[in-house]
């Protein structure tokens, strides 16, 4: 007896999977879709490329105070426009200023970058550029060698006890 729902119970389950696997998987496929998804592919590959004139800029020697400024030159050779959202120093003497407005493809923009000139010896400072484009963000650096002014201490300053 207890075989006989057994039976019916697999004879149901290959009835359903039959009728469920009739149509074929082809026929089931809209030609919306498929368009639609064309166009969202086709859409993602369209991205902005940041391609600088230079990566890097060395002011030399410099008197430490003196404030600098270097503008960082860049071309989007990408397909899309380009959008910066974001320009950030390693430290508070580092200030880059982004441009505000899209790129368009083919168009140059200017990435001002001004720096106190604080600092002592060899100084390097990075600027993290973050944009729309396929690797998110691009490293600029600066650097330079600050003197201090005259009559103070090339090192740290250490006070002198009396004796």
């Amino acid at each position: 007896m207890k075989r006989i729902p057994t039976f019916f119970s697999l004879i149901l389950a290959v009835a359903l999977v039959g009728v469920s696997c009739k149509d074929k998987a082809s026929n089931k496929i809209v030609a919306d879709n498929v368009e639609s998804a064309t166009v969202r592919d086709e859409a993602q590959k369209m991205v902005p490329v940041m391609t600088f004139e230079k990566v890097e800029h060395d002011f030399g020697t410099i008197e430490r105070g003196t404030p600098q400024e270097t503008v960082f030159k860049f071309t989007n050779t990408g397909n899309a426009p380009l959008i910066i959202t974001d320009a950030k120093s390693s430290c508070g003497c580092t200030v880059p200023n982004p441009p505000k407005d899209p790129i368009a493809p083919g168009e140059t923009g200017e990435l001002l970058v001004k720096f106190n000139g604080s600092g002592q010896n060899q100084v390097t400072k990075t600027i993290t550029v973050t944009a729309n484009t396929a690797k998110g963000s691009e490293i600029l650096r600066i650097k330079a060698f600050v003197n201090a002014p005259d009559g103070a201490a090339a090192g740290p300053s250490i006070p002198l006890r009396k004796s």
